[in-house]
């Protein structure tokens, strides 16, 4: 005979099971389509990145300070301070002069020739690209990521490898497979940050700091999408 218990426990379950279904089914169409037009009209899209960016800052923002399950200390510092400084610094530093290094080997006629071939714009990526790129991807591809699809990838590994592998593909754009490649191993990076510091400002600052590495010392090629403040 069955229980209420038994009736009860198999209806949460049957919900659960069809809101993670829902679940999946948003994260693959805000995710893993959009890939695909954005590739295949990417000469229009290279300059639409900044205000698509706004736009899910903008969404995934109000999503997230209007759901009282959600923290909204993690889209600032969440407290971290100095420790959050710290662990982005102690990833960065060897890890960015190793990669320096190889760009000066093997790519000697692009080390740093952005900033001394055409300094103005370089200044102008170096200050306004954290804020109008590198800020709402972290929102959108981390904090919102994180948060709202927790029900299906229920580990924090698997927030954060199923965050860097949508963060590369919105990279297609680019088309080039360095990018993409580049892109989901600095966000297997950001992810694990965000993991470590459950801060959104921290997880950005190691992105920015990365960015304007990459377009500093040549690598810029690979990021750029037809806007003056191009995503990567």
């Amino acid at each position: 005979m069955t229980t209420d218990v038994e009736v009860i426990e198999a209806g949460v379950g049957e919900a659960s099971a069809r809101r993670r279904m829902r679940l999946w089914i948003e994260f693959c169409v805000l995710f893993l389509l959009p890939p695909v037009p954005m590739w295949l009209m990417r000469d229009t899209f290279g300059f639409l990145v900044i205000p698509m960016l706004v736009a899910g800052l903008v969404v995934c923002g109000a999503f997230l300070v209007t759901d009282r399950t959600f923290d909204n200390r993690r889209l600032g510092f969440n407290g971290m301070g100095v420790r959050g400084l710290r662990a982005v610094l102690l990833a960065f530093v060897p890890l960015a002069a190793a990669a320096g290094v190889c760009v000066w080997l093997l790519l000697p006629h692009r080390f740093l020739a952005f900033p001394r071939q055409n300094t103005e714009t370089w200044a102008m990526i170096m200050v306004l690209y954290p804020v109008f790129s590198v800020y709402p991807q972290e929102v959108i591809f981390r904090a919102f990521i994180f948060h709202r699809y927790r029900a299906i990838f229920r580990s924090d590994w698997a927030k954060i490898v199923a965050s860097a592998i949508v963060f590369g593909l919105a990279h297609t754009m680019f088309n080039t497979w360095i990018a993409v490649v580049m892109t989901i191993v600095g966000g297997l990076l950001f992810a694990w940050t965000y993991a470590r510091t459950r801060s959104t400002v921290f997880a950005a600052i190691e992105h920015a700091l990365w960015g304007d590495f990459i377009f500093t010392i040549g690598l810029g090629a690979y990021f750029y999408g037809g806007s003056a403040l191009v995503q990567s």
